[in-house]
């Protein structure tokens, strides 16, 4: 009914005496109106979404832009810290940071301790000593993913030879589509000081006996290969891969990486901890080239005065144009080939940087500890494998730490050769660099800054500093373009403060002991 017709309609029912029919017609006009506009509304936020498919974040072209402003005022703002507008930030500190200079603070000391009672490794003590029985068949494992997830892999297959009573074949390493690093087990770590500091508790070879290689005609992977599920407790071992090792002399589980729970007898425990931090040595190639590069940082940190401190992070495109966009899609496809365009697979890039779940770019590492007081002279290593675009996306890093390392600058082009393709090897050169540090910031999730905390508290008693930021925070106050200085920074020597204090953490039963060795494979003893 057209909106003249029922007010001229109104008035007549009013004059007959039947006011309360009017009101009611009233209600249902002013109902069918608000209805109206809602409708109005869904259809312009429908025609937002159906032009943004069509024409992408490049917007609407020519005179159609005031259109397209139109339609993005109806759509809801994205939630803060949705958007990266880290860079807006940037521009307004830039000033202020490069300006500020850091007070002495008591923490910036090698390896601070608190006081009282010291954690230390006592591996020997959790482990019993005897002569091994005879073995119940050969074990083959199939190392996969990069670095440390090659390390788990290795130090929980010591553990499953443990509960198997099984003699294990020192592990290949799968040719992964991401790291493509054809690299041995010989090639990264010191085979001979690994089977030799493990003889007593598990028995270790390079390679199947002839017999036994016989068997399966001289091919590994003709060994029945038991499929087992991630995180299986030691009962399943015994009750279905044992017989099966009885019964054909040798079993393969492949892939193996994190294929045992992280709850499991302390003995068995204490064994993982002696693979990974006292077995596992890098090859000889590696321990020289890493140990020179240690002493080249470490001395050029004391010629300029600066602090020797390290960040890590994997370099994270937010802000890029349409061609950065392709070239990180192209990037998925070839390393994972089709894994982010499953069937119901969904992607939420907002809701995972709002969740803390993006690594921080460098332009952000390098806010981040100007805020918690690290100034110009601190000198940093950057562990990282390829930067996409390095020039532009390291250049602010640059500007707020010019003592900044990488291996590039630590090693000459003559020493790298002969890691050139191997981002494992490479990889170990950073983590013994890493572990050296005064200080270590973990700016994303992988199992990289995980193995390395894990492996600091154990190197210097449960107290050596580790800055784990709180992302959440972050990207909240990265949203901010109009935040002041003073507070930022109050915010991030907070961040810091609260981060130091969890350097300590004893593991709890579900927790891995990569990360957290205590109390399993240290021992707590009193101040001398």
């Amino acid at each position: 009914m057209p909106v003249a017709a029922a007010a001229a309609s109104m008035r007549g029912i009013e004059s007959a005496g039947a006011r309360p029919a009017a009101r009611r017609l009233g209600r249902v006009l002013v109902g069918r109106r608000r209805r109206a506009a809602l409708l109005l509304l869904a259809l312009a936020y429908t025609a937002a979404m159906l032009m943004l498919a069509m024409f992408g974040d490049e917007g609407l072209v020519a005179d159609g832009g005031v259109v397209e402003a139109a339609l993005r005022r109806r759509v809801s703002p994205a939630p803060p810290g949705s958007v990266y507008r880290s860079h807006l930030v940037f521009e307004r500190l830039i000033p202020e940071m490069c300006a500020f200079i850091s007070r002495p603070n008591p923490l910036v000391t090698s390896h601070y301790k608190k006081i009282g009672k010291q954690w230390k490794p006592c591996i020997s003590k959790k482990l019993t000593e005897s002569e091994l029985p005879s073995s119940n068949g050969f074990l083959v494992v199939e190392a996969n993913g990069g670095l440390n997830q090659q390390r788990i892999s290795i130090c929980d297959a010591i553990a499953v030879a443990r509960i198997l009573n099984a003699t294990l074949v020192t592990p290949a390493f799968h040719l992964n589509s991401v790291w493509r690093d054809s690299s041995k087990f010989g090639d990264i770590f010191d085979e001979d000081h690994f089977i030799e500091s493990l003889r007593k508790h598990v028995k270790v070879v390079k390679e199947l006996p002839e017999d036994v290689s016989l068997r399966f005609d001289h091919n590994i992977s003709t060994i029945p290969n038991m499929r087992t599920k991630a995180f299986s407790p030691p009962s399943y071992y015994l009750q279905e891969v044992l017989p099966k090792m009885l019964d054909l002399g040798a079993v393969r589980i492949a892939p193996f990486s994190n294929r045992l729970a992280h709850s499991v007898p302390s003995d068995v425990q204490a064994l993982r901890c002696l693979a990974n931090y006292e077995a596992l040595r890098f090859s000889e190639s590696i321990r020289i080239l890493a140990e020179n590069m240690v002493d080249r940082m470490i001395k050029r940190s004391s010629l300029t005065g600066g602090k020797y401190d390290m960040v890590a992070f994997s370099c994270c495109i937010y802000a890029g144009d349409s061609k950065e966009r392709n070239a990180m899609e192209n990037a998925r496809e070839r390393s994972w080939r089709g894994k982010f365009h499953r069937p119901g697979r969904v992607i939420n890039p907002e809701a995972n940087r709002r969740n803390g779940r993006c690594p921080l770019t460098p332009l952000e590492v390098g806010m981040m500890l100007r805020g918690m007081g690290f100034d110009n002279t601190t000198s940093l290593y950057v562990a990282s494998g390829k930067i996409y675009n390095a020039e532009k996306y390291m250049t602010p890093l640059r500007q707020l730490f010019p003592l900044l390392q990488t291996k590039q600058t630590l090693a000459t082009s003559e020493e790298l050769a002969l890691f050139k393709g191997h981002s494992s090897r490479l990889a170990a050169l950073d983590y013994t660099i890493c572990l050296h540090s005064e200080v270590f910031v973990m700016t994303q999730g992988s199992n990289f800054p995980h193995f390395l905390m894990g492996h600091r508290r154990y190197m210097y008693g449960g107290h050596a500093k580790t800055i784990k930021p709180d992302k959440r925070k972050l990207v909240q106050l990265f949203d901010n373009p109009n935040i002041r200085w003073d507070r930022f920074k109050h915010h991030m020597q907070d961040m810091r403060r609260h981060s130091e204090t969890k350097g300590f953490g004893l593991r709890k039963p579900h927790e891995s002991i990569y990360n957290l060795p205590m109390p399993d494979c240290m021992c707590q003893e009193a101040e001398a």
